[in-house]
């Protein structure tokens, strides 16, 4: 007896956006990991030494996380009021925090009290950040001032109060321990020199800053304020180079991918924005279930870590590519015992017989109904909502077949007023679909047919019906308009190429179909809308 053949499923190709190396890319990342933090988290801030550690500032706290750890590796807690900015020097040993209380507090990543605390701010201090040299601290407070700050001597070493609203952020030039560079909601960014008493450069924005990013070059400075992200050249006296405005409120955090190449932008509508640096396209989107506040990329973007208004501290890994699961494979260590295995190394001879073990099969569920016959069940298991909600192919499969089979009609007799609008339902949401047409008008023909008699008994019926007139005439429409489209292209065709007469016999000149066909070949809805309500 032969067996069963489970139904074909057709594979559809997928309708959406093209895919790309680029949308490949971004999208090898595994499911979130969601890691709830005690405020909301302002600031997220990785080591720049192995083992790549990163810093998370949500409410009067400083948890350090390892790269692929779920819990806090370290606390920080010496805050008396709400923390901000909590930054690594580049040796990774040592980290400074701002909070509202004003005071500025270098901590040991090793120890947990404040090796220095520094006072001069007047109001909460936002914006830390180490120089290059790593013995100079740039702070920005909402006083209106920025403050460079000695380490070895705890003492100020220079105060700028140039901007009048308060400073949101900044950053430090890696090239060059005296520039910096400070982001305002007066709208304006400035770019400091140490080594003189006032700005050198001021850029306007145009909106509040609310995060800015240096180029690995340092030649180009991004913006974020408002919804634009704007990219300035700094080597061309601040000179605009472009300006972007893809998300729909205010950007709050930027980050850089580790060759350069991908800037990310995160808002408050809940999206975190992935652009080529060359074109400056939007190449990616995440979507998240939360206002932006934080973003941050691990070293080589081995993880995508975001900070939510919602105190949600979300992390995506990126999964292991093929090679290193191979080479994971091939060093995985072998067991210090030896095992023997009863007639494990037989190898059968030439004359042997060979009895091989059947392999069992298994069946979807409506593959089992019509292995039973149950023509009715199979269709009401293939309409059930995951199914017809999601994989729709599935549910047009099987009616496929039953019309093969010669069962269609039969599955389809007998339904209440529940089965047949769930029935209807289908139709209406799938009927148009080119992929799905030809399958469906048989099955939608034969539903009239059979409840017929009963059109004007159930207004629940009665309203899908007429919706599903409605929706044919719409069709009929649409395919009416683009026949007269390629009738004018191919009008514009012939007139551009030279006339060559062919005898065709049969073919009349009226309407370019041969003689004797219906017009019902071009529009297959036609038949069937007329019956609707006949």
């Amino acid at each position: 007896m032969a067996s069963y053949k489970p139904t074909n499923i057709p594979v559809y190709p997928k309708l959406g956006e093209k895919v790309t190396e680029e949308t490949l890319y971004w999208k090898n990342y595994k499911t979130p990991i969601q890691i709830k933090e005690f405020g909301a988290v302002s600031n997220i801030h990785f080591s720049p030494v192995t083992p790549y550690n990163f810093a998370v500032t949500a409410f009067t706290r400083i948890h350090l996380y390892g790269l692929l750890s779920q819990e806090p590796v370290k606390t920080f807690t010496r805050f008396k009021d709400t923390a901000y900015c909590g930054r690594f020097r580049s040796d990774g040993q040592l980290l400074v925090a701002g909070c509202e209380d004003s005071v500025v507090r270098l901590f040991d990543v090793s120890g947990k009290v404040a090796l220095r605390m520094f006072k001069g701010h007047t109001k909460a201090v936002h914006v830390t950040d180490f120089t290059s040299d790593r013995y100079q601290i740039l702070t920005g407070s909402d006083d209106y001032t920025c403050c460079l700050w000695d380490i070895p001597n705890s003492a100020q070493l220079n105060t700028y109060q140039e901007h009048t609203d308060y400073i949101r952020c900044g950053v430090t030039s890696q090239l060059n321990r005296d520039l910096f560079v400070t982001g305002s909601y007066d709208h304006s960014l400035k770019v400091f020199d140490a080594r003189v008493d006032k700005s050198v450069m001021t850029i306007n924005h145009g909106h509040p800053v609310e995060s800015l990013l240096l180029y690995p070059s340092e030649g180009l400075l991004v913006s974020a304020g408002g919804r634009y992200v704007r990219v300035w050249d700094l080597l061309k006296g601040g000179q605009p180079l472009v300006s972007l405005k893809n998300h729909h409120k205010t950007v709050t955090c930027l980050a850089l991918s580790s060759n350069g190449q991908r800037l990310l932008s995160g808002s408050l509508d809940r999206h975190v924005k992935v652009y080529n640096t060359t074109s400056y396209k939007v190449v990616h989107n995440f979507d998240y279930p939360a206002a932006i506040l934080s973003l941050a990329l691990a070293p080589e973007d081995e993880s995508i870590v975001v900070g939510m208004t919602n105190s949600i501290l979300s992390i995506k890994h990126r999964k292991p590519s093929e090679e290193a699961k191979e080479t994971a494979g091939h060093q995985r260590r072998r067991p210090s015992y030896r095992v023997y295995a009863h007639r494990k190394s037989y190898v059968p001879k030439q004359d042997d017989y060979l009895v091989s073990k059947p392999v069992r099969q298994h069946l979807a569920k409506y593959d089992k109904q019509l292995k039973k016959f149950n023509v009715s069940k199979a269709l009401d298991t293939a309409l059930e909502t995951w199914i017809r909600g999601r994989k729709p192919e599935i549910t047009v499969a099987v009616i496929r077949e039953l019309d093969r089979r010669g069962t269609l009609k039969n599955a389809l007799a007998g339904r209440d007023e529940q089965e047949l609008s769930r029935l209807l339902s289908f139709l209406i949401a799938n009927l148009v679909d080119a992929r799905f047409a030809p399958v469906l008008i048989t099955a939608a023909e034969m539903i009239l047919d059979i409840y017929q008699s009963i059109i004007g008994q159930s207004p629940v019926v009665d309203k899908q019906l007429l919706h599903l007139q409605s929706l044919l005439e719409r069709e009929l429409d649409y395919q009416k308009d683009l026949l007269e489209v390629l009738g004018m292209l191919d009008t514009m065709f012939a007139s551009s190429l030279p006339k060559i007469e062919l005898p065709c016999s049969g073919i009349s000149t009226s309407n370019g179909l041969p003689q004797g066909q219906s017009t019902d070949v071009i529009f297959p809805y036609n038949k069937m809308q007329s019956r609707v309500f006949e």
